[in-house]
């Protein structure tokens, strides 16, 4: 018996070693990509602001309205993945994304950027829940903690190497008649476009497609996945619609609200921000490295933490709270050190939250509804990314002070560390329990 164990931890542990090395690292690059053309804006903005007439509140609704045309095609997006499958539907995003992110070199007013920036998130929505939902197809509850922010890391890694690079863009200005940030997004734009045709050939819809997997491997994976989803017990049948809107889908939004407008605003702002210390272009792209570096290192760790434990709600709630805190410690100090560490602490916290909250949402949301239902709480969320940064943009117009802007989001991330405490009460260390029954 104890042999049979040995060989059947052996087998799981090479299983899921081979899949994580075969699809990870490429989505990863995807997403790393897809982050990279998101904000890119930030840097862009340096230069392009003034070319084209943006004040900080005109650029803050520009970056804001991303958000809008993403909750709203997100849902429809990955209803559609489930259809036509991954590797397609993948492919899709990431060409259209690269194509819409390269016409942001082609904006020469404040009605361009806006019109662009909504295009851009009809065009990208879709792809994180679509990925998180992917995932589910191939790992096993118990990884995707220290999984999803493997995968995640890519996003604090997107500023990490893409700020200097954006940095370095700018210094292209006049080169064949073009402003240095325009060759930043026409040349941001094209890696999108290459990994989505390579999309195509590297991604299969499923394990059953996955030519690379033994068929032992293919069968414990397919044994494990089944008797993971047999324990899941629904609680009755209800609609699409009403999955859409139960109480915990808008309280798990409520929670991942904070985390998403602090790391998007951010990613938008914090060049501006620490560029209003009398940074070159240069130097701010490498001193804005520096936050997201160290949040790379830190999401990983607390994401395998979170496995080894297996509680997901403190390990939510905890990094949210010293997002709050250390945004609101802001107002305290005016010098660039201080700042830089507290913009540190709030990023750390920010992307720390992403594994243990994505294991816990697909933990709680199971069944053919996890599909609305994930990308339901990232749509929900990304409206406090559209009020974040809007907001950002609306109060430094108003005050001229940056921490004075950074309020909204203390507000969000202190609301959602209560509220992952409340919604966790009750339920047991890595629940695998849905909440949202199949439809």
């Amino acid at each position: 018996m104890a042999l049979a164990m040995s060989e059947d931890t052996v087998l799981g542990a090479a299983t899921m070693r081979k899949i994580t090395l075969r699809i990870v690292p490429f989505l990863m690059i995807c997403y790393f990509v897809a982050f990279v053309d998101r904000v890119n804006a930030g840097f862009a903005a340096l230069q392009m602001n003034k070319d084209i007439g943006l004040s900080a509140a005109a650029f803050g609704l520009g970056g804001g309205l991303f958000f809008i045309a993403y909750v709203l095609c997100e849902v429809p997006s990955n209803l559609a993945m489930e259809k036509v499958g991954a590797r397609l539907w993948i492919a899709r995003i990431m060409i259209t994304w690269g194509i819409v992110s390269g016409m942001m070199a082609l904006v020469v007013g404040p009605w361009s950027f806006y019109l662009v920036r909504v295009l851009l998130g009809a065009a990208e929505a879709g792809f994180f829940p679509g990925v998180i939902l992917y995932l589910t197809y191939w790992f096993p509850s118990e990884y995707r903690g220290r999984i999803v922010a493997i995968f995640m890391v890519a996003i604090p890694l997107s500023s990490f190497l893409g700020s200097p690079i954006s940095a370095a863009l700018l210094q292209t200005d006049g080169m064949l008649g073009l402003r240095g940030w325009q060759w930043l997004f026409i040349l941001e734009a094209v890696p999108a476009v290459l990994l989505g045709v390579l999309a195509l050939f590297l991604l299969p819809n499923g394990p059953d497609r996955a030519g690379w997997l033994a068929p032992n491997e293919r069968a414990w994976l397919t044994a494990r996945l089944a008797a993971e989803a047999a324990r899941v017990k629904p609680k009755q049948h209800i609609s699409l619609w009403q999955a859409l809107w139960t109480k915990q889908v808008l309280i798990l939004a409520l929670v991942y609200s904070g985390a998403s407008a602090t790391s998007n605003a951010l990613s938008l702002w914090q060049p501006q921000i620490l560029k209003s210390y009398g940074l070159s272009n240069l130097e701010t792209g490498l001193l804005n490295a520096i936050p997201f570096g160290v949040a790379s290192v830190a999401m990983i760790l607390w994401g395998r933490r979170s496995d080894r434990s297996g509680e997901r709600v403190w390990n939510t709630a905890l990094p949210l709270a010293v997002v709050a805190i250390s945004l609101l410690s802001s107002i305290l100090f005016t010098s660039l050190a201080p700042m830089v560490i507290i913009l540190t602490l709030a990023l750390t916290g920010t992307y720390a939250i992403k594994g243990p909250f994505w294991a816990l949402s697909t933990e709680w949301l199971a069944g053919t509804a996890a599909a609305a239902g994930i990308a339901q709480v990232n749509a929900l969320a990304n409206l406090g990314a559209f009020g974040g940064s809007w907001l950002l943009g609306e109060i430094k117009d108003a005050t001229g002070s940056y921490p004075l802007a950074l309020l909204p989001l203390v507000l969000l991330s202190a609301g959602g560390a209560v509220a992952v405490v409340l919604i966790g009460r009750g339920q047991p260390r890595s629940a695998v329990s849905a909440i949202l029954p199949s439809h």
